[in-house]
């Protein structure tokens, strides 16, 4: 074959292996979902835009969430798991380039006198010294040029699975927080209830002994004692539960300075996020940026399936010296190369080849679901929070008028029992309906802050690049 022909082809080779490309134009898939939340749009920032630090007020509640960031196991595996995809990545994206090596060898042969071709005893030696390349393959069809955007695309998603951590650990501390916070009030008020009720049973016992009270009364009054104090013990045990599982988050202890207050307004100062916002900021969640890494990650994997089905050229080469002594191993005339061209076709596979494209293919289509799927349940949870907000404020007012009414209604009861009007069973009624208003108030109060919570997440705050 003339030379220049020769040339002309491995010219034409290398256009190929810059230019062809087998993988499917990536498109990312429409949004199966409502161009907008279902309710108003009032203007504000997107929460995507509204770091927690900004976000969330209370001091406590933020150097938590510092603990929780820098001890976290979870998130700590998240980060790992980075830099074990980034390291995958570099390998994968290695092979587009040729790889050196640089060899030295040396050989002694010593060959007997019977098998001599001189019949007397001879050694001989042989020194090398090379420069190669093994087995280099010219992505003529773009092969490995599509494994290594999969590596990158994997790399990414796993980047966007460390924000989702982020913004799930930042959610379920504040949660866990406020949750404490609860508990504590709860148990703060069924203590109270407890030492008011014992002075009450104290007084009444007092009396029964001078016989102005009744032994039903005395009675009624110790149920109530003992119920207060049943749930004494009950939330006691709870706010136990409530540190301890704060303190698995955390990573750390909890330190005993960053006990929450009651909820109160320092809790309450969460900003409240616009409702009714476009949708396509669904996809700036992480969790969305991570399924579409993936589907992209897919459909890279088609086009390295498809280049299967084309030849496949590789190429080894040597360049070196060599010599019989290695006192003569870079003199002049001891220089020596090999050039190993290799070309592979496939002619019969059993329709492996087509096996891994149709495997390639349906794993794309599922990456297309699950993308899909993502969105769907993305604005699920975006559209709950919202219909929540305005039901569970709707229910903090009605609770807030109950727990007024209640008091009114303990006040007149006690009255009318103090004037003999009524029995202290009345009372006793007014007091347990007074008692539960109080605790479902706390707890209402405590929905509202979650629900907050549960919108920012939802909506992908809770992520800063430039202070995380």
């Amino acid at each position: 074959m003339p030379r220049s022909l020769t040339l002309s082809l491995m010219a034409a080779a290398l256009v190929l292996a810059g230019c062809a490309n087998l993988a499917p134009t990536y498109e990312r898939p429409a949004a199966p979902v409502p161009a907008a939340y279902p309710g108003t749009a009032p203007d504000g920032p997107a929460a995507t835009d509204i770091d927690w630090r900004t976000f969330f007020a209370d001091a406590k509640l933020r150097s938590l969430i510092e603990l929780a960031l820098t001890n976290n196991r979870d998130l700590r595996v998240a980060i790992l798991n980075i830099e074990q995809a980034r390291a995958q990545y570099r390998l994968q994206d290695a092979q587009t380039l040729p790889t050196v090596n640089a060899t030295g060898s040396g050989t002694a042969t010593r060959t007997p006198a019977s098998l001599s071709s001189t019949g007397a005893t001879t050694i001989s030696h042989q020194y090398s010294a090379t420069l190669g390349v093994s087995a280099y393959e010219l992505d003529l069809f773009g092969r490995v040029r599509n494994l290594s955007s999969q590596a990158l695309e994997q790399y990414l998603a796993t980047e966007q699975a460390r924000r989702t951590t982020q913004i799930s650990l930042v959610a379920e501390v504040t949660t866990a927080y406020l949750t404490w916070a609860a508990d504590l009030e709860r148990l703060a008020l069924a203590q109270e209830t407890l030492r008011s009720q014992s002075e009450s049973y104290k007084l009444t016992q007092t009396r029964f002994e001078l016989g102005a009270a009744s032994a039903l009364t005395l009675r009624q009054l110790q149920t109530s004692v003992e119920s207060a104090r049943v749930d004494v013990a009950s939330y006691t045990g709870q706010v136990a539960q409530d540190r301890n599982a704060l303190a698995l988050l955390l990573g750390t202890p909890v330190p005993d300075a960053l006990t929450p207050d009651a909820l109160g307004d320092a809790l309450n100062a969460l900003p409240e996020l616009p409702a009714g916002l476009p949708s396509d900021l669904l996809l700036r969640r992480p969790d969305l940026l991570q399924s579409e890494h993936q589907l992209k990650a897919k459909t890279a994997n088609i086009g390295a399936a498809r280049a299967a089905f084309y030849p496949s050229i590789s190429l080894t080469a040597t360049a070196g010296s060599s010599s019989a002594d290695l006192s003569g191993l870079f003199k002049a005339g001891s220089g020596s190369w090999s050039f190993i061209p290799q070309i592979s076709l496939p002619i019969f596979d059993a329709g492996a080849n087509q096996a891994n494209l149709d495997s390639a293919v349906a794993g794309r289509d599922i990456a297309v679901a699950q993308y899909e799927k993502a969105i769907q349940t993305a604005f699920r949870e975006v559209a709950d929070a919202l219909a929540q907000r305005s039901a569970v404020s709707d229910k903090l007012q009605a609770q807030k008028a109950l727990v007024q009414a209640s008091d009114e209604v303990l006040q007149m009861s006690q009255a009318r029992f103090d004037r003999g009007v009524d029995s202290y069973l009345d009372v006793l009624d007014a007091q347990r309906s007074w008692y539960s208003a109080r605790q479902t108030l706390i707890g209402t109060r405590l929905s509202r802050l979650t629900n907050g919570v549960t919108l920012y997440k939802a909506l992908g705050g809770g992520w800063s690049p430039a202070k995380s």
